[in-house]
C-alpha cells in the first residue's frame, strides 16, 4: 500500500477555499440582512408618512343647519349679542331678556317682534326691543327665529368683533361701531342713508355731515342721543335704541372719539 504524502501546498489551498467560503457567507448574509432592514425602514417611514396628515389635520367641524348658521352670524352681527348676551344667554340688563328656552314662542311671534319692536315709548328710561322691520329682510328674521328655536347653539365664526385696546380711543369707537351694530342702520363711516319711509326724513339720519354736527356740537350731546334713544313712531318706523344700561361710560367716550372723527361738511 502506498503512503500518501503530506503536501503543504494543497494544505494551504484548501485553508485559503474554506476561508474564501467564510467570507462569501458573510458577505451574502450582510446583504440580505440589509435589504431586509431597508425594506422594513421603509414601512415604517411609509406608515410614519400616512399617518401623519391624520395626527396635524384637524377633523371637519361638524355640519351645521345653514339655516341655524346664518341666524347666528345675523344675531352678531345685528348686535343682538349686546342687549340678549352672548348665545342669548342674558345678564346684560334687567330689562332685556335670556333668549334661551323659547321654544314656546311661536315662529309667527318671534318674528312679530323682531320686525314691530317690544316696548317702546316715546321718551324710553331703559332699553327696550327696538323696530327692526325696515333693516332686516324676512329671510334673515326666519334665520334668528330658527337659531332661536336651536337653542342659541356656539356656531363657529359667529363671534363679535374684536375690540381693540390700547390704539386710541378712535380705533376703538370704530369697532364698537360695528359690534353695537351702528353700521347697520347709521350706514359705513356714519353716512346715513337706510330707508325709513314713514319717518320725516325718509331715511335714517347720517351720523356725519354739516348738519348732524350742528345739532350735535357737543361729546355730552352726541353721547345723550345714543343713551336716551329716539322713538318717533311705532312701527314699521325704525327707531334709535335705548342704549343706555348697556354701552359703558368708556365705550361711550369711544364710540363719540370715533363719531367725531367722520365727515363735517
Amino acid at each position: 500500500m502506498t503512503r500518501q504524502r503530506s503536501d503543504p501546498e494543497s494544505a494551504a489551498a484548501v485553508f485559503l477555499l474554506v476561508a474564501l467560503a467564510f467570507v462569501a457567507a458573510a458577505l451574502l448574509g450582510g446583504f440580505f440582512l440589509g435589504r431586509a432592514t431597508k425594506g422594513s425602514t421603509t414601512v415604517a417611514a411609509a406608515s410614519s408618512t400616512t399617518s401623519s396628515p391624520s395626527s396635524t389635520t384637524s377633523s371637519p367641524a361638524s355640519a351645521v343647519d345653514p339655516r341655524i348658521a346664518a341666524g347666528a352670524h345675523d344675531f352678531v352681527g345685528f348686535a343682538c349679542a349686546q342687549c340678549h348676551g352672548l348665545d342669548g344667554r342674558g345678564g346684560v340688563s334687567p330689562f332685556v331678556p335670556a333668549l334661551k328656552n323659547l321654544s314656546s314662542v311661536t315662529a309667527a311671534e318671534l318674528s312679530h317682534i323682531i320686525n314691530h319692536g317690544l316696548g317702546e315709548s316715546a321718551k324710553p328710561s331703559h332699553p327696550y326691543m327696538p323696530v327692526w322691520g325696515q333693516v332686516i329682510s324676512a329671510r334673515q328674521v326666519d334665520d334668528l327665529v330658527a337659531y332661536i328655536h336651536a337653542g342659541l347653539p356656539k356656531v363657529s365664526t359667529a363671534t363679535p368683533v374684536a375690540v381693540p385696546k390700547g390704539q386710541g380711543l378712535a380705533v376703538e369707537g370704530q369697532a364698537l361701531y360695528t359690534l353695537y351694530g351702528c353700521v347697520n342702520c347709521h350706514g359705513p363711516n356714519g353716512l346715513g342713508g337706510v330707508p325709513n319711509p314713514l319717518s320725516p326724513d325718509k331715511t335714517i339720519p347720517p351720523l356725519s355731515g354739516a348738519a348732524f354736527f350742528k345739532q350735535f356740537n357737543t361729546d355730552q350731546s352726541i353721547k345723550n342721543v345714543i343713551v336716551s334713544g329716539s322713538v318717533i313712531g311705532r312701527a314699521p318706523i325704525v327707531s334709535m335704541p335705548h342704549w343706555g344700561g348697556i354701552i359703558p361710560p368708556d365705550r361711550l367716550n369711544a364710540l363719540v372719539a370715533y363719531i367725531k372723527t367722520l365727515k363735517t361738511g
